[in-house]
């Protein structure tokens, strides 16, 4: 089975991402992983509606909650950094967080920076990007 491409219809500009992102706590986001990663299926991203530089010790925390809130385990791969991040609209109903990382996306894709937690893992809670093939992501917003 193959997975088909999230249709970008635009990408919002620097102050719609600004309004966007105003109630935004975080956005977790999980994707399948290369193939050849067996023991870790799944490429999480999460963006934490920042742009400065976390303390090691407090990016750990987070980290940590994260992986015991969604039951994730074996994570490898993390990356931890101030990045680049766009955003799209398609059919979904929220707009889809993208992480930048080639050069010609970061200047031609109006963007962000965001603090990212990026890496591999596996969990039971997301099936769909695990056994169909299907990224998905989901906001978590200020109370």
């Amino acid at each position: 089975m193959e997975a088909k491409a999230i249709k970008t219809l635009k990408y919002l500009s620097i102050p719609e991402i600004k309004k966007h992102l105003n109630s935004v706590e975080y956005i977790i986001m999980a994707a399948p992983a290369p193939e050849h990663f067996k023991n870790t299926p799944i490429h999480f991203t999460i963006f934490l509606n920042t742009h400065e530089e976390l303390p090691r010790d407090i990016q750990e925390a987070i980290f940590n909650k994260f992986l015991n809130e969604n039951s994730i385990k074996n994570p490898a791969e993390v990356m931890s950094k101030i990045m680049p991040v766009g955003f799209s609209q398609g059919t979904q109903e929220t707009f889809m967080p993208m992480l930048l990382i080639k050069q010609e996306d970061k200047k031609d894709i109006p963007n962000v920076p965001m603090f990212v937690i990026d890496f591999l893992a596996d969990s039971e809670n997301f099936h769909e990007a695990k056994e169909k093939s299907l990224t998905g992501w989901s906001y978590s917003y200020n109370q």
